[in-house]
């Protein structure tokens, strides 16, 4: 008598259906599948560094996010699975209790949530179930892009000269309407609702609302190229600071996976079809490859991109001079008005606009000269769209230990301010 073949999917930051190829080869290659999330012990630990690994802002994107995609699986005949714990226990387990003879998931780059993935691996090992990896970030492809990651070039231009014309993008993945799975019990949130404070009010002053969800995700790509056509003028607004319309704020739903770079490079495509191509829908896609190349770089050397630059003070050296300038830093108290307006909205929403990034990221590394591996640490803990390889990557691009390591990329606070809030509307907005 033949034996069903039964497969989990582990879910991480493809929190999706549609566009999915873990999900889409696990259905395919297997009569029963078993979708889960492992709410890793390490996500709510405080680091080295002193802060959480995912502060509430986070936590309850992700709630909402997995709420979403249970809905969404128990549509399809299936339903989420929710583990807690640490990951190579409890997939070990699962896999054992449910005779699963592989487990599908997403290939990982950075070097903790790697290290997580080859321990998991090497437990299922014991049970001769294979962990099978698949791409679900990028945009592109690694097989398909024309160098190895070895032979990355160190310079985005390169790397976008040397892809954007020649790779074709690979197409979207459907969304399955029907998963066969065993029956799969009700998701608890439990865990999830202990560790959310109640107190987690976005401040209304918020720059967007975010919920989490693939849902949510499209509606927000509805509303900004189709109902707003916030996608032609994209290019000129990108750099603004106040209000939903400046950016698409994508971003938190890129980072879980909610959706994915080729859905909405495939929207925008369709949406050049119907308005007509410009810089600004093309600037889209250019943000798009940034995300990717970070990706590529953190695959290629991921280590580098966690170590300390030379040219800034490590804690060590005065751990209480070096805390009280991290703590106004933080708080929004260094008295420079356009950096505390900007570390106030981190604090209190969980966002914060790009131009604010890189002016509060240049201030604490080239002002302040304190060791940047604490401001990626906070930004980790706060922000709602944090993801590794962007965080991480940005963070060593300023502080001059990534790729491209020209010394001192110093922001000028003075003029960042004149030029992109210059009548002072955000600044009032974040000190009143």
């Amino acid at each position: 008598m033949q034996t069903k073949k039964i497969a989990l999917i582990w879910f991480k930051t493809n929190l999706r259906l549609s566009d999915n190829e873990c999900l889409f080869r696990a259905i395919a290659e297997n009569d029963e599948v078993i979708p889960f999330y492992c709410l890793d012990d390490h996500l709510f630990q405080t680091t080295k560094l002193g802060f959480k690994k995912a502060g509430g802002f986070r936590l309850k994107f992700l709630k909402e996010s997995l709420q979403q995609l249970d809905t969404d699986l128990r549509k399809a005949g299936s339903g989420l699975l929710l583990l807690n714990g640490i990951p190579e226990k409890e997939i070990f387990r699962l896999a054992k209790e449910q005779g699963a003879q592989s487990v599908y998931a997403e290939k990982e780059v950075a070097p903790e949530e790697l290290s997580t993935a080859l321990k998991v691996e090497a437990e299922l090992l014991k049970l001769n179930c294979p962990l099978l990896n698949f791409e679900c970030r990028n945009l592109l492809h690694s097989s398909d892009i024309p160098f190895t990651i070895s032979q990355l070039p160190d310079v985005f231009t390169e790397f976008r000269k040397r892809t954007e014309k020649t790779v074709i993008i690979r197409p979207v993945f459907p969304k399955p309407s029907t998963i066969a799975s065993p029956p799969v019990a009700a998701l608890n949130l439990t865990l999830l609702d202990e560790l959310i404070s109640g107190d987690i009010m976005i401040d209304s002053r918020a720059a967007i609302q975010f919920k989490g969800g693939a849902e949510a995700a499209h509606q927000r790509l509805q509303h900004y190229f189709y109902q707003t056509k916030g996608l032609s003028t994209y290019k000129e607004t990108r750099n603004g600071m106040v209000g939903e319309g400046y950016s698409s704020k994508f971003s938190a739903w890129l980072a879980l996976g909610c959706i994915s770079a080729k859905e909405i490079y495939t929207e925008v495509k369709a949406y050049e079809a119907l308005y007509g191509a410009n810089d600004s829908t093309y600037w889209l896609i250019f943000e798009l490859l940034w995300r990717d190349y970070f990706g590529f770089c953190m695959e290629k050397n991921g280590v580098r991109y966690f170590s300390r630059s030379a040219t800034q003070q490590p804690k060590a050296t005065n751990p209480e001079k070096f805390d009280a300038e991290l703590n106004k830093w933080i708080n929004g108290q260094t008295g420079i008005p356009f950096i505390d307006a900007n570390m106030i909205e981190l604090k209190l929403t969980g966002f914060m606009s790009n131009r604010g990034r890189q002016n509060v990221a240049s201030y604490l590394c080239n002002d302040l000269k304190l060791d940047w591996r604490y401001g990626a640490a906070y930004f980790e803990q706060q922000l709602v769209d944090y993801d590794v390889c962007n965080n991480w990557g940005n963070w060593a691009y300023l502080a001059g230990v990534g790729n491209d390591p020209r010394a001192n990329r110093y922001f000028n606070i003075t003029k960042q301010a004149a030029n992109y809030d210059a009548d002072g509307s955000f600044q009032r907005l974040w000190l009143n």
